[in-house]
């Protein structure tokens, strides 16, 4: 028998309480893969970018800005691209069913942040073709069901100049993001079909977004553009993406402070319960742990055999919870922003050795120092 053999049987010796220490487990790195899915997916401001600045008016996000703005941005000299973005909000068929547009110059948009979304010169060509068009992003596509060429109705907040709220859209392209983390919840349309069809906040924006040049700091950037506009009627304030997705979280909860503490009470009430039950588990092989060493066990490999067993326990219980993670981001939808990736993946694989050996080291130092007169007595 080799020694990873009887370090298995060992592990499985109890069935049952192998089982249910290993569901225990499971369900710790199952809170831990959605939560850090969470964080690490489109809802968290860890993929935000700090080289993207967007320029919203001061006195409240949802105050517009005049587009004559535009050419002050970009006279800058650090300023590499920007863009502008009126947004609409609306639904399809029932209210419930809302979706978002953000309205843009296509070529614009390109320049400043077409590598993050994934916008290829095909689909900004597609986009000019008519007034009509709009690009959709792939995770908005996947959960309406919508396809390319499949023309779409939404009714708007926002009223059209012949009083209706209705408004009628091509999908002519969907775009996929640079990688998992991209939001692409949304869709783009036309800045000029959207603003000429209004009937309200006609030549204004609700944000521009700014490229600065490389090696420029974006901070000292966002300061020189608010600086532009002190004196403005609409003065503005401009924020790095990572900052504005903080920033927007935060409105709510400490998203970090949250999450830490709810993996956290999972991880040390799992460790509390792992500890005890291994300090029992050897315990009732104290006799058995004698004869070992009886027969040649070195203190070493007492306390590797030990350690072996409970990283066998965290790896099966581990590997379970986050294989349910993975399946539960998969079947959540696109639309909660969950990304497992890597990273996620990563980081428990650390947790998991370092929660495994952690747990069994009380129980194998206790094992190592046991005499073996003492074991026997036991019997």
């Amino acid at each position: 028998m080799t020694f990873f053999e009887l370090m298995r049987r060992n592990a499985w010796r109890k069935r049952l309480r192998a089982v249910l220490l290993m569901c225990s487990v499971g369900t710790a790195f199952l809170i831990y893969g959605l939560t850090a899915s969470f964080v690490s997916g489109s809802q968290g401001a860890s993929g935000g970018s700090d080289d993207l600045l967007g320029v919203f008016n001061k006195s409240g996000r949802g105050l517009p800005l005049p587009l004559a703005y535009l050419n002050r941005i970009a006279g800058q000299r650090d300023v590499a691209a920007v863009a502008y973005t009126a947004r609409m909000r609306g639904f399809v068929e029932v209210e419930k069913n809302v979706v978002a547009i953000s309205a843009v110059d296509p070529r614009a948009i390109a320049a400043a942040n077409g590598a993050e979304l994934g916008l290829t010169p095909e689909l900004i060509a597609a986009l000019e073709e008519g007034g009509d068009r709009v690009l959709v992003g792939r995770a908005l596509a996947e959960a309406q069901g919508w396809s390319i060429g499949q023309r779409i109705g939404i009714t708007s907040q926002i009223m059209k100049a012949d009083g209706s709220r209705n408004w009628s859209f091509t999908i002519s392209g969907i775009f996929d993001g640079a990688d998992a983390s991209t939001d692409t919840y949304f869709m783009l349309a036309r800045y000029d079909m959207v603003n000429s069809a209004r009937a309200r906040d006609k030549d204004t924006v609700d944000a521009f977004v700014v490229r600065p040049r490389d090696g420029v700091a974006s901070g000292v950037l966002a300061g020189r553009i608010d600086a532009l506009f002190a004196n403005s009627a609409a003065q503005t304030r401009t924020q790095s993406e990572k900052q504005f997705l903080e920033a927007f979280l935060r409105q709510f909860a400490d998203v970090g402070l949250i999450v830490g503490l709810v993996v956290g009470a999972a991880f040390v009430t799992i460790l509390m319960i792992s500890v005890n039950t291994m300090l029992f588990a050897i315990r009732e092989r104290r006799f058995e742990i004698g004869v070992m060493k009886v027969l040649g066990f070195s203190r070493g490999r007492i306390v590797a055999l030990i350690l072996g067993e409970t990283l066998f326990i965290f790896a099966v219980g581990g590997a379970g919870g986050l294989i349910l993670a993975k399946l539960a981001t998969l079947s959540i939808g696109p639309e909660f922003g969950l990304v497992f990736g890597g990273e996620v993946l990563l980081k428990a694989a650390a947790i998991i050795a370092g929660l495994g050996l952690l747990t069994g080291l009380l129980p194998a130092v206790n094992a190592m120092r046991l005499p073996i007169v003492n074991a026997f007595r036991t019997r």
